[in-house]
């Protein structure tokens, strides 16, 4: 990479897991009514994925940016089980009967905090009307996960569980406050096999504070030693303003350009390996359904990153979680008081959302072919590719996109830089740039 484009591109935008972003929110226009009448616009027949969002974990990661509360206290589980199951037959209510259930993800917080029991009530209480299992996935702490947890969870249709691990050397896990041995990712991931889970993923981060070219080698090595189906190897969102605990370790951050060294080596052990690079971040190996999705085109990114499923209906559950009926978006009370408040009276916990109007939905579209395969075509659509060749004509001259007619491709030198090439698309951020920082920096 050179260090010309790293310095010229490596600015402040969006991860794109939606469009608009969340800071973008049109919420004026926005209402609880409005939101039910999109409810009444799910297709049944299509079916629905949930996100449930369990905030709840014994100890603070610094490094985190999730919404999250601390606490040691599980009498908590309960009242948050009944509240989310409220939730839902809330949901059920309004779009007129029990939708079936595609796919279901539980992340957090510390989805692993809740007891094997509660689990299995929660999840029981959510499928019992399905005609069959959906396909679960769950994220999970190695130190705070055991054998009845994934017993519990594989009986009800979970397959697919996600490790956060982020890094191996026991420095950095000081620094970030995130600690576990390889001993223990080892156990819990044999485990996980040897009771039928077809899918493991471990989360890892580069950028970290104390990170260096040796420590990631070390995490990745040993990564590749345990042979994961699926690994996200996200860049670390420095974003202190939003949350304190980040401030603590500053002054060790790697500096930009060796921070965009430590996921070249990550990359280049990872696909030296057997794995390819999927998406943004994400890498599988050459057997997995994500790697088939991403070659024939099916790939498919949302709020819960990239999936080999599509629905235009994601509801979610829990604070902060963020629904997404394609045509409209509507976030829950991020705090945990405010929400149980608003279950307790027998309203959505919405806090705010957002109405797609025709322009999103075509941005959104491009912005999501881009973010999935890299590719995008604006068929018939000549004013929007004259802006676009002008706001692109710097990363073309680079090297990083390239134009065959209608059609924009981001180059393998570009892949880096794709944050950015959606950034040229993002017509709300280029019509009201922020006065003050929202995001983390793009590489």
């Amino acid at each position: 990479m050179k260090e010309s484009f790293l310095k010229k591109y490596n600015v402040p935008g969006p991860r794109y897991t939606s469009y608009p972003t969340v800071p973008y929110w049109d919420v004026d226009a926005f209402s609880i009514d409005s939101w039910r009448n999109h409810l009444g616009l799910i297709n049944h027949s299509e079916g629905v994925s949930i996100y449930i969002h369990l905030p709840y974990c014994e100890s603070l990661c610094t490094y985190c940016g999730c919404t999250t509360r601390i606490t040691k206290n599980h009498a908590v589980e309960d009242p948050y089980v009944e509240a989310l199951l409220k939730e839902w037959n809330m949901y059920c209510s309004m779009i007129g009967s029990t939708p079936e259930i595609k796919e279901l993800h539980l992340g957090g917080g510390t989805p692993t905090f809740f007891s094997p029991k509660n689990l299995n009530k929660l999840l029981g209480g959510l499928v019992e009307n399905n005609t069959r299992l959906p396909e679960i996935s769950v994220e999970a702490h190695p130190n705070n996960t055991n054998e009845d947890h994934l017993n519990v969870l594989n009986n009800l249709g979970c397959h697919r569980l996600s490790l956060g691990i982020q890094d191996f050397n026991k420095e950095v896990q000081k620094l970030i406050n995130r600690h576990q041995s390889f001993e223990t990712v080892d156990s819990i991931t044999k485990l996980a096999r040897s009771i039928g889970y077809k899918s493991i993923n471990y989360d890892l981060i580069y950028g970290l504070p104390g990170q260096s070219e040796a420590t990631v080698r070390q995490t990745i090595e040993s990564t590749i030693r345990l042979r994961p189906d699926r690994i996200a190897f996200y860049s670390y969102a420095h974003v202190p303003w939003m949350k304190r605990a980040q401030k603590s370790f500053e002054d060790k951050l790697p500096k930009a350009e060796e921070k965009r060294k430590l996921y070249e080596l990550g990359k280049k052990l990872l696909t030296e390996n057997g794995y390819v690079e999927i998406g943004m971040d994400h890498f599988a190996l050459e057997n997995d359904a994500l790697t088939d999705a991403f070659k024939n085109g099916t790939l498919h990114r949302n709020f819960m990153g990239y999936t080999t499923q599509k629905t235009n209906y994601i509801i979610g559950l829990g604070v902060s979680s963020i629904s997404d009926l394609w045509s409209a978006f509507a976030q829950n009370e991020k705090k945990v008081e405010d929400y149980l408040a608003l279950i307790e009276k027998g309203k959505l916990p919405i806090e705010r959302g957002h109405l797609l109007t025709d322009e999103d939905l075509k941005l959104r579209q491009h912005i999501l072919n881009i973010m999935c395969r890299f590719h995008t075509s604006f068929t018939d659509d000549i004013d929007l590719i004259v802006q676009l060749k002008e706001r692109l004509s710097e990363m073309e001259t680079d090297g990083l996109v390239y134009w065959e007619g209608s059609s924009l491709s981001v180059t393998e030198a570009g892949v880096p830089y794709v944050r950015n090439v959606c950034m040229s698309l993002d017509q709300r951020l280029l019509t009201k740039k922020p006065e003050t920082q929202l995001f983390s920096q793009t590489v």
